[in-house]
């Protein structure tokens, strides 16, 4: 019989609140598991995301996250998790935790703010369509202004939905149906409300998730995106939804390096034990 350690935590929290934030798993490894077993714990973890960490070196460790559907080339909230339960059960020694991806790499490190983390992400280009992409119809809701995909090499497309009001966000009630069968992933997003940059949800039936809470990997491309809108490379943003988050976003010249996008947010330990297999 085999035990793993074993956390939930809430990331992108919305700032102290309970319940809130994205909810993650992170399961530390001593050795490889096979991709069956890794699929089966995160379909058992039911969250939006699980984590799987193994050490590589000091203060360095492979990652991978899988949802209950699919493993996943990115996942920022998980990291996010990670970095945070490694610093905080004293298993870093340095001043980050840093990470081996399928997205390259990528770390996690405390502000001066107790609770508060930093993250060193790849920026994520998009490319405006001429035409809406087929599945749009299901977002229901507000005409969008305009529409854009994700430049990068998940197996499935990945869609950045802008309208012209934050309410036409927030009042969405999508048909998840046609979302599924679209194949696609949906962000939405638009300017202001609730004293944020910008906001946005994420839509993602197509791998197992109807609304993702708090999604870090698409503000890797939203950040960039409404830095040079709104032009202020250092952003407040919030995604909301059943469980609302905020994220602060640095973009452009205030980004850790070019070709990156620095995240700034919160994680709150929920649960504690051990997997057994």
């Amino acid at each position: 019989m085999t035990t793993l350690p074993f956390a939930e935590l809430h990331a992108f929290c919305d700032g102290d609140a309970p319940h809130t934030g994205n909810p993650a798993a992170v399961v530390l490894l001593d050795e490889p598991l096979d991709d069956e077993t890794l699929a089966g714990i995160a379909r058992s973890n039911n969250l939006s995301e699980t984590a799987y960490l193994l050490a590589e070196a000091e203060d360095h460790w492979s990652l991978r996250w899988f949802t209950p559907g699919a493993e996943v080339d990115f996942c920022g909230h998980a990291t996010l998790a990670s970095g945070a339960w490694l610093l905080d059960h004293g298993r870093v020694k340095g001043d980050a935790a840093r990470f081996s991806t399928r997205s390259g790499p990528m770390s996690v490190a405390r502000t001066g703010t107790p609770g508060r983390y930093a993250m060193d992400f790849p920026a994520i280009d998009v490319k405006r369509l001429d035409a809406f992409p087929g599945g749009i119809a299901g977002l229901g809701g507000a005409s969008p202004a305009e529409v854009y995909e994700l430049v990068r090499a998940e197996p499935w497309p990945w869609y950045m939905v802008v309208y012209e009001a934050a309410q036409s966000v927030t009042a969405l009630q999508p048909d998840m149906r046609i979302l599924k069968e679209s194949g696609a992933l949906w962000s939405v997003t638009a300017p202001g409300g609730e004293g944020s940059d910008f906001v946005s949800r994420l839509f993602a039936p197509a791998i197992g998730i109807d609304e993702d809470p708090v999604t870090g990997s698409a503000h890797c491309a939203l950040g960039p995106f409404w830095a040079g809108r709104l032009g202020r490379d250092v952003l407040a943003a919030r995604q909301t939804g059943p469980r609302p988050g905020e994220i602060h976003v640095r973009a452009g010249r205030a980004a850790p390096a070019k070709g990156r996008v620095g995240l700034e947010g919160r994680a709150r330990p929920f649960v504690e034990g051990r997997i057994t297999l």
